[in-house]
């Protein structure tokens, strides 16, 4: 028996072993197809990726696109914590006509974990800015351009629309996507359509577990989770997915994988929290309506995230050089 024991063990641990081999086979082969898909073959073309000194700290920074005369896109990514420098090929499209520069800010991805795993107690969404403009004051010199445009996906829109404010001398104008407005009243929105759309669909497990939770202000985080599942769900957007690029995504290694995790959960933890008293939940755009610089905001009308009545109701009573808002049908699920 004993023998036999060891035996079945001695073939799990074979069998193991040439799942792993295969699955990092498999993985190598998916990044160097990406990373053949991601090519720049331009002679005037920009590719680039590296460690900038941002407000004492190292922090990661992308720059790419075909012709590095091309106008300026800094895109301030949402979360917090969900940086989009792995993903560039999911903005192959922009890079004919634009340089598009991805920054991880911190507490996230690679800039968490060069900074130790660690966020500072004390950080504040006002801090993220502060790191911005001084990004936006690199890539003015380093690119030898007058402006750049922002790009704020839902955290970052917030983020953005601080930095636009503060320095309009950096910025040639604003865009807003997953626009956050208020996300108290966003959240109780949110919550509304996706209950509505479960009993359209007379799906009794969301209906449930929407009811049991009841409407915002969330109590926990968990809480909150169960809107973001059924969202997710209802838009056909699978929880796993962003694992599955992270492990394809080219020149990133399952390290970085790791870093990325870790960097989402602390800034979720901080940002958050898991009694919903991080400074997220506080934010609330109506009280600022002076915009120095052009805001144009991008909103899918399907977004049970940051809906785009909100963001439609901000756009109309700002005040900004030029403003417009424009929606589409498609569905703006983050994680």
């Amino acid at each position: 028996m004993t023998r036999l024991l060891g035996k079945c063990l001695l073939t799990l641990i074979v069998l193991v072993v040439v799942a792993a081999i295969t699955g990092l086979g498999y993985r190598a082969w998916r990044q160097h197809e990406a990373n053949d898909a991601i090519a720049i073959p331009s002679s005037n073309g920009i590719d680039e990726a590296t460690y900038v000194s941002i407000g004492g700290t190292d922090q990661w920074i992308t720059i790419r696109g075909k012709d590095r005369t091309n106008p300026v896109i800094l895109v301030v990514h949402g979360g917090p914590g969900n940086a989009q420098s792995p993903f560039a090929a999911s903005f192959l499209a922009f890079e004919d006509d634009y340089t598009i520069v991805q920054w991880d800010q911190r507490g996230a991805a690679k800039t968490f974990t060069r900074d130790g795993g660690t966020l500072p107690p004390d950080l504040m969404l006002a801090n993220i800015a502060a790191d911005g403009i001084e990004v936006a004051e690199y890539l003015r010199a380093h690119l030898q351009t007058d402006k750049i445009i922002l790009l704020g996906w839902s955290w970052g829109s917030v983020v953005g629309a601080e930095m636009a404010r503060a320095r309009p001398d950096l910025i040639a104008a604003f865009v807003g996507t997953g626009q956050i407005v208020a996300m108290q009243a966003g959240e109780v929105v949110a919550y509304e359509r996706v209950l509505a759309k479960a009993r359209e669909r007379a799906n009794e497990d969301a209906i449930q577990e929407l009811e049991a939770v009841g409407s915002p202000p969330y109590a926990t985080f968990s809480d909150f989770v169960v809107q973001r599942k059924w969202a997710a769900r209802f838009a056909g957007t699978p929880a796993s997915s962003i694992i599955l690029d992270l492990l394809f995504a080219p020149r990133y290694s399952l390290a970085d994988v790791g870093g990325y995790m870790r960097g989402l959960l602390a800034s979720r933890d901080h940002f958050i929290g898991d009694r919903m008293q991080g400074e997220m939940f506080r934010l609330d755009l109506r009280g600022v309506l002076e915009h120095p610089v052009p805001v144009f905001v991008i909103q899918g009308t399907e977004d049970d995230i940051t809906p785009a009545a909100l963001s439609r109701a901000y756009v109309d009573a700002i005040n900004a050089p030029q403003k417009a808002s424009f929606r589409s049908k498609e569905p703006a699920i983050r994680p």
